[in-house]
């Protein structure tokens, strides 16, 4: 019996509509009720005691401009542990980077094709830039993203390229492989934002073994009166990011 067959014959419709109301608000944008019921093709009744649950239990929230998801379920995913040991592992060696570097930091995982940032640091000048947690973005427009994606077998990069929406032509896959291959000789990420002007997004990977499984990033704004900065930063973010891959090493072992 094939995991094809299997899926047709194990069915939770319930389930799958609570999933589906989910996955629909995890772009997070607030969409009305009947927003959602329009996008899911579904009618009114059988989503609404969908949506009545999963605001009881805390999973969504009525917001000015509709419903929205809480952060819930990224709360329970933090608390699975090899998220919160890297992040328990992390949170130190970003604070240093951030006190040496006058930046702030954060550190993203990988969530299908979009990254997601699971903690940050704020700098500790007056002035600086920062990310949310929970920040999500396709892993082809960040620094974060390709960084990690720089680091993954051959077999890996396809996984997610697979996964990619919407999907890239193969001259756009051949380009973001080529690409890949430049940071991973390199060991580093330096592009231009591709959100904001007058930010760099310099990224580095976190290892496990001989895959990337996050990146440590700094949206860099350079200070006027330093020309070099970016270059010196570069370094001390690669550093941060070895010492993080290294600390994780060390606790895979006392496991």
């Amino acid at each position: 019996m094939t995991i094809e067959t299997d899926k047709k014959i194990y069915r939770a419709p319930a389930l799958e509509k609570g999933l589906d109301i989910l996955e629909l608000l995890s772009n997070g944008d607030a969409l009305s009720f009947t927003e959602i019921v329009q996008k899911l093709g579904r009618s009114h009744g059988e989503l609404f005691r969908m949506t009545q649950v999963l605001e009881a239990r805390g999973y969504i929230e009525q917001s000015d401009n509709g419903l929205r998801l809480t952060s819930r379920l990224f709360e329970l995913g933090l608390g699975r542990p090899p998220v919160r040991n890297l992040v328990e592992v992390a949170l130190p060696i970003m604070r240093d980077l951030s006190i040496a570097s006058g930046q702030s930091c954060h550190l993203a995982l990988l969530s299908k094709s979009d990254i997601v940032v699971i903690a940050r640091m704020e700098a500790p000048q007056q002035i600086g830039f920062s990310v949310r947690i929970g920040y999500r973005k396709p892993l082809t427009l960040s620094g974060s993203g390709l960084a990690i994606y720089a680091f993954q077998s051959d077999d890996g990069r396809a996984e997610l390229e697979s996964m990619l929406s919407p999907k890239l032509s193969k001259d756009k896959i051949k380009a973001l492989r080529e690409q890949a291959n430049v940071v991973r000789e390199v060991g580093t990420v330096q592009q231009p934002s591709s959100v904001y002007q007058g930010i760099t997004d310099v990224a580095a990977p976190i290892m496990r073994g001989d895959k990337a499984i996050a990146a440590l990033t700094i949206p860099y704004l350079q200070p006027r009166a330093v020309a070099d900065g970016l270059d010196r930063l570069t370094l001390a973010l690669r550093d941060s990011a070895n010492a993080i891959s290294n600390a994780i090493r060390v606790e895979d072992n006392r496991a």
